[in-house]
């Protein structure tokens, strides 16, 4: 993480201010290492910079906060799931596509058989 974005977290209150050795350098706890690790994955996962002020909030408050942690959690486990969903179809039609390709370029370097006319269109239209 760049001190940027730590100077960022801090300044938006996602991170206390920490203390520092002589030379000016962060001192981070291992408890805020892990802290620093969960907002890196959540940031990398989409998550809102509003949404991760919420659960830091909500953190700070400690236990009696676990479910409305839990359910800001879910709703974002089910907004990833989603985007995996999204993905994984993209990559199913890229992978579809690539193949197409590669029948057309197996078929221009071995100079075989041309297809019928229609089939020809068809794979054609399929590749674009």
């Amino acid at each position: 993480m760049t001190a940027h974005t730590l100077r960022y977290y801090e300044r938006v209150g996602l991170i206390q201010p920490v203390g520092r050795a002589r030379n000016g350098h962060r001192r981070y706890s291992e408890a805020d290492e892990a802290w620093l690790n969960f907002l890196h994955c959540m940031r990398a996962t989409n998550m809102s910079i509003r949404e991760m002020q919420r659960y830091a909030e909500l953190r700070e408050k400690g236990d009696a906060t676990s479910l409305e942690r839990r359910n800001l959690l879910e709703d974002h486990q089910a907004a990833i799931a989603a985007q995996i969903a999204a993905l994984q179809e993209a990559h199913t039609l890229l992978t579809h596509k690539i193949a197409n390709y590669k029948k057309i370029e197996e078929r221009i370097r071995v100079g075989g058989p041309k297809p019928a006319e229609e089939e020809l269109e068809s794979e054609l239209a399929e590749a674009s």
